[in-house]
C-alpha cells in the first residue's frame, strides 16, 4: 500500500459515507425512513438488490473459487431468473396492494401474530449471523494479507456503514448502493483489463480460455443427478430457485429494497434488470478468478496464498518438510510453464492434468502441515487469491481501488442488512407490540436506535467469528437452513388457503429443528470427518419448503376432522 493507494480507498470510502448522509437526510416519518418515500426507479432498485447480494465475500471468494474449482459456481445462480419472474407475479402485487412495510406484515393478515412473529425471529436469527459475516469476510483477509489489527478494521467497516444507514434510512442505502455498485464494475473490469495484459506475448483471451480448459476450469455445465456433488444444473434450477425465491421474496433486506419502489411496474423492472444482468455477473467475476489462475502458470504463485499460514509454517518445527514441498510445487509450475508455452495439443493435455493433480496433492499436504504446526491458523485459501493478486501485481493507485471495491461490497450488503433487520425489528416486533398509540417521529428514531443496535451486534459476531471452508458458501449455507422454511410459510399463505394459523406455525417449528439436524448429522459432522456429505446444502432449501407445506397440509387436514367430528358429536348432542 503506497500514499497514492491510501488516497483512493478513502476518498472513495469517505465520498460515499458523505453523500449517503447528505443526500437522504430529514427523514420525518416512518414512509420516507422504512420505504424511502416510495419514489424510487426500476435501475435503482435494480442496482440495490444486486449490491445487497454482491458482498465483499463475491469479490473475494468467487474468484478463488474459480482459481480452485472452475466455472462450475455459476450454476448455483441459474435458478434466480425464474425466480425473479415468480416474484414479480406472485409477490410484488400482493405485497403492494397490502401496502406492507416489512414481508411479514402479510402473514398475520393471512394467518396470526405468532406466525408473523416466528417469521420475522427466523429472518433475525439468519440475516443478523450474516451481517456479521459480511464484516468479516472482508476483514479478516485484508488483516491477514496487509497486517491491520483485525478487531479495529471490524470496528471502522461497521461504523463507516452505521452513520449512513442510521442517518438516512432505506434511501440512503438504495443512492450509495448505485454509487459502490459503480465503483464495483470499474474495478472489477479493470482487473481484468490487466491480467490479460499481464499475460505473455502471443497469449490472447483465446489462447488464456484454451489453458485453462485444458486445465478443466471451463467446464460450466454438470448434469449428474449426484446428490453431494453441491454444483450442478439440477442444484441450480431446483436447489438454486428456491434459495433464491427465498431470499429475494421473504428477505426483508431485499424485500425492502423493491417495496421503496415508485409502483408495482418499478419493482417489477428492477427485479427483472437483476434477473438479466446477475448470471452474466457472477459469470465475468468467475472469469476473473480463471484469467488469474492462467495468470499463474505464468508466474511464481505460492504454496498456500494465506500468508499467516505460510508464516506459521515456516517459523515451526515443519519448516524444512515445508520446503521440500515449495521446492516441488516450483519444479512443477516450471515443467507446466515449457509445456503451455510450447502449445496446448491433445496430446500434451493429460501430461498438464497429471502436473495439476500433483500440484494440488501438493496442496493437501501442505494443508496438513500447516495444522500440524498451527491448528488454529486458516489453511483453506481460497479466500485469498484474488486479493493475493491485487496486492502483488497491479500498479499504485488501482491497489486502493481494488481495495475500495471489496469495502465497498461489503459497506453495501451490510448497510441493507442493517436496515432490514431495524425495520423488522421496529414494525413486526416493536410496533406490533405496542400497546400505546405513538407518532410516527417515534417510530422513525426507534429505528434509528434499532440500526445502530443491530450494527453493534454485528460488529460483535465479526469480532468473534471464525473463517469457514469458504466465506461465500457459508453465507449460503446460513441461508439454506432458514429460508426454504420461511418459503414455505409464504407459499402456503399464497397457494393453499384452507390451511390454518395453528398448523402453519407447528409444522414450521417442526421443519426448522429436522433442518438444522440433517444439516448438523448429514453434512456437517461427516465433512467434519473428511468424509463426503449425504446431500448438498442447497437441497435444504427444497427440503424445508416442502417438509413445512407438507406437515401443515396434513396437521390442517388432522385438526379438520377433529373439528368436523367435534361440530357433529355437538349437533347429535343437541339433537338429543
Amino acid at each position: 500500500m503506497q500514499i497514492l493507494d491510501w488516497i483512493v480507498l478513502s476518498l472513495t470510502l469517505l465520498f460515499i459515507v458523505l453523500y449517503g448522509t447528505w443526500k437522504t437526510r430529514g427523514s420525518e416519518n416512518v414512509e420516507q425512513y422504512i420505504k424511502g418515500g416510495n419514489d424510487t426507479k426500476w435501475w435503482t432498485i435494480g442496482l440495490s438488490v444486486m449490491a445487497t447480494q454482491a458482498s465483499a465475500i463475491t469479490f473475494l471468494s468467487t474468484p478463488g473459487q474459480a482459481f480452485h474449482s472452475g466455472m462450475g459456481f455459476v450454476q448455483f445462480y441459474f435458478g434466480l431468473p425464474l425466480a425473479m419472474v415468480i416474484i414479480c407475479l406472485v409477490f410484488i402485487p400482493i405485497y403492494h396492494k397490502l401496502n406492507v412495510y416489512t414481508a411479514y406484515e402479510y402473514l398475520e393478515s393471512r394467518f396470526d401474530l405468532k406466525t408473523r412473529t416466528l417469521a420475522a425471529i427466523l429472518f433475525l436469527i439468519q440475516r443478523g449471523l450474516a451481517a456479521g459475516i459480511t464484516i468479516f469476510a472482508p476483514a479478516i483477509i485484508l488483516s491477514a494479507v496487509l497486517g491491520w489489527d483485525l478487531v479495529i478494521l471490524n470496528i471502522i467497516i461497521g461504523m463507516l456503514v452505521i452513520i449512513y444507514t442510521v442517518s438516512g434510512g432505506t434511501k440512503a442505502v438504495s443512492v450509495t448502493q448505485k454509487q459502490q455498485m459503480a465503483i464495483i464494475f470499474s474495478g472489477m473490469f479493470i482487473a481484468f483489463y490487466l491480467i490479460l495484459q499481464y499475460l505473455p506475448d502471443g497469449i490472447t483471451f483465446g489462447k488464456a480460455l484454451e489453458i485453462a480448459g485444458a486445465s478443466n476450469k471451463m467446464k460450466v455445465l454438470d448434469f449428474s443427478w449426484d446428490l453431494n456433488n453441491r454444483y450442478t444444473v439440477w442444484t441450480g434450477f431446483l436447489g438454486g430457485t428456491f434459495l433464491m425465491l427465498s431470499y429475494f421474496g421473504t428477505d426483508q433486506s431485499q424485500v425492502q429494497r423493491y417495496l421503496s419502489g415508485k409502483s408495482v411496474r418499478e419493482s417489477q423492472l428492477g427485479l427483472i434488470f437483476n434477473g438479466l444482468l446477475k448470471v452474466p455477473m457472477q459469470f465475468f467475476i468467475l472469469l476473473v478468478g480463471v484469467m488469474v489462475f492462467v495468470f499463474y502458470q505464468f508466474n511464481a504463485s505460492p504454496l498456500n496464498f494465506n500468508p499467516k499460514a505460510q508464516e506459521a509454517v515456516i517459523n515451526s518445527q515443519y519448516a524444512s518438510e515445508y520446503k521440500v514441498l515449495e521446492e516441488r510445487h516450483r519444479e512443477i509450475e516450471a515443467e507446466k510453464k515449457t509445456l503451455i508455452l510450447s502449445g496446448i495439443t491433445e496430446e500434451n493435455k493429460p501430461k498438464l492434468q497429471t502436473l495439476n493433480e500433483e500440484d494440488l496433492k501438493l496442496k493437501k499436504e501442505a494443508k496438513t502441515i500447516i495444522e500440524k504446526s498451527d491448528a488454529k491458523v486458516e489453511t483453506n485459501d481460497k479466500d485469498y487469491v484474488f486479493i493475493h493478486f491485487i496486492l502483488n501485481n497491479l500498479p499504485k493507485g488501482l491497489i486502493g481501488l481494488l481495495l475500495a471495491v471489496i469495502l465497498s461490497a461489503a459497506m453495501s450488503s451490510t448497510a441493507s442488512e442493517l436496515n432490514a433487520l431495524a425495520s423488522t425489528t421496529a414494525i413486526d416486533l416493536y410496533k406490533r407490540n405496542v400497546k400505546e398509540e405513538k407518532s410516527d417521529q417515534h417510530y422513525v428514531k426507534m429505528s434509528k436506535w434499532f440500526t445502530l443496535g443491530w450494527g453493534v451486534l454485528a460488529i460483535l459476531i465479526a469480532c468473534v467469528a471464525n473463517l469457514f471452508d469458504n466465506l461465500i458458501q457459508l453465507v449460503n449455507i446460513i441461508g439454506s437452513i432458514f429460508y426454504g422454511n420461511v418459503l414455505g410459510i409464504f407459499l402456503l399463505a399464497f397457494f393453499f388457503k384452507f390451511v390454518k394459523s395453528n398448523a402453519v406455525f407447528i409444522g414450521a417449528i417442526i421443519t426448522q429443528l429436522s433442518i438444522i439436524g440433517i444439516y448438523f448429522f448429514g453434512i456437517f459432522l461427516p465433512e467434519q470427518k473428511g468424509e463426503e456429505a449425504l446431500i448438498s446444502y442447497l437441497w435444504l432449501n427444497a427440503l424445508g419448503c416442502g417438509l413445512v407445506i407438507v406437515i401443515a397440509i396434513l396437521l390442517q387436514l388432522v385438526n379438520g376432522n377433529n373439528e368436523e367430528q367435534n361440530d357433529l358429536n355437538l349437533d347429535t348432542i343437541g339433537n338429543e
